[in-house]
């Protein structure tokens, strides 16, 4: 959680660099960042299906940099960090860039998400994947003769990188393009050398396991303060949603302070800046920074909004033989829909016929309007417009067809990984997408999606204070 403000600002930072000739010499000190490869290689050809440039945004709740080496006690009891054999991944956030636009959308998963272990039918809590696959990575490597020590722990740790990465592709439905990873020296780091952020909060709050001390009002924070308010669940009405926003709130002063231009203008803060980010980030090895600057520049410090993916249950009782285990209960298919709705429609290519075929759109969602915009997105996405009418409310959504399989595929995947149905009802040529009462994908409202748990997006110009 607190290493993902570092990664987040490692990446925004690199984007303001890319806006000045200082930025362009000042990159090739990041040369030192470490490195990992973690994203499969793309198949030939490969075209991103929605248009953006995803990137995920780890937070590991490690007690060693980013070589792996251990913490010195001092700086941990500075850090008020204790022991912690887990090795979690306590903050999931995924950065999506639209092709050819400003605003870029944000969306955290919360860590206590209760998801599909990639490769296997059990489930468990997300932010426990990494650690689980670090395990057994190194058992089964023990196991086939290995004994070096550093190499087993190098491997497992990769492929625990890997497998937390799959756990968020398979939830969201989102193909993550970039990584990066920080820890909790980072954000310590990284937040002193930008000189605080401020946060407001509307009342008064403490709590003793995070450090959480913090009087109402506004007020800036760094150092070991600022790990502690995004670390804080405690005392919180929500508990980890609400450290989630608080997460939200801060990452969005981050990069406001970065992106304002007064950090861009002081050298030392830059050169302090570049030094933690070289000290303690992980990247993903195919990731040109050169090539993301030029597709960041022009970004402002209010050109993004994070959210959070849909919860059923924060509540969840995930296991009858031991009722006070909890985790937050989500639908994969709520978070598909909710993830493609950040990015919406691409503009039509041309004024050419449609590619594909015409679709028939149902509004049994009740939402005013609702089959019209859909109907409107898919042309867009060179579909032909068929009819659009309402019908009697339906909880949940499909598309049918009854001899277009492929093409009835891609518009449940455009609209965020609805169901499909063969259905001779349908006639030929023909595509019909039934929307149902919990359809959150592109087209719910003319920003393409619904707030989560009734909040508000967070943006950096429009923060506020939080509870």
């Amino acid at each position: 959680m607190h290493k993902l403000g570092k990664v987040l600002v490692a990446a925004m930072a690199v984007a303001v660099f890319g806006g000045t000739a200082y930025g362009y010499t000042t990159l090739e000190s990041l040369d030192g960042v470490t490195r990992e490869d973690v994203i499969e290689a793309p198949d030939p050809g490969e075209q991103p299906a929605d248009g953006s440039l995803d990137i995920l945004l780890v937070g590991r709740d490690a007690r060693t940099d980013n070589q792996d080496r251990p913490l010195p006690p001092e700086i941990l009891r500075e850090l008020r960090a204790g022991a912690n054999g887990d090795d979690l991944t306590d903050t999931l956030i995924v950065l999506r860039i639209p092709n050819g636009q400003q605003a870029v959308k944000a969306f955290s998963i919360p860590r206590d998400s209760w998801v599909a272990q990639p490769g296997t039918k059990d489930k468990s809590k997300i932010n426990e994947i990494f650690g689980r696959t670090k395990f057994a990575s190194a058992n089964e490597q023990r196991a086939a003769g290995k004994t070096d020590k550093a190499e087993i722990n190098k491997q497992a740790i990769t492929a625990a990188r890997k497998a937390t990465l799959k756990a968020v592709e398979e939830l969201s439905g989102v193909k993550i393009d970039h990584f990066a990873e920080v820890n909790l020296l980072s954000f310590y780091e990284i937040s002193k050398a930008v000189g605080g952020v401020e946060v407001c909060l509307n009342k008064a709050t403490k709590d003793r396991d995070s450090g959480a001390d913090f009087p109402a009002g506004r007020q800036t924070i760094q150092g070991a303060d600022a790990l502690a308010f995004v670390r804080q669940r405690k005392n919180l009405p929500r508990s980890d949603l609400d450290r989630v926003r608080r997460q939200q709130v801060f990452l969005a002063g981050l990069a406001q302070k970065v992106l304002s231009g007064g950090t861009l203008a002081n050298p030392a803060r830059v050169s302090d800046l570049i030094d933690a980010v070289k000290r303690s980030v992980v990247l993903d090895g195919s990731w040109n920074l050169l090539d993301f600057v030029r597709q960041m520049r022009g970004v402002s410090g209010g050109g993004i909004a994070f959210e959070t993916i849909p919860v059923v249950n924060p509540d969840y009782r995930y296991d009858p033989r031991h009722p006070t285990w909890t985790a937050v209960q989500v639908d994969p298919a709520q978070v598909r829909a909710f993830a493609a709705s950040l990015i919406g429609a691409q503009p039509a290519a041309s004024s050419q016929a449609p590619a594909g075929p015409k679709v028939d759109v149902v509004n049994a969602s009740g939402k005013d309007g609702l089959a019209a915009r859909v109907s409107d997105l898919l042309a867009e996405k060179g579909f032909g417009k068929g009819d659009t009418k309402a019908e009697a409310g339906r909880r949940t959504s499909v598309v049918r067809y009854s001899d277009a399989a492929g093409p009835a595929a891609e518009v449940a995947k455009l609209l965020g990984g609805l169901d499909v149905q063969k259905a001779d009802s349908v006639a030929a040529g023909t595509i019909e997408v039934v929307l149902g009462q919990v359809y959150k994908g592109p087209g719910v409202s003319a920003g393409g999606g619904a707030p989560a748990q009734g909040d508000q997006p967070i943006t950096p110009d429009a923060a506020g204070c939080i509870d």
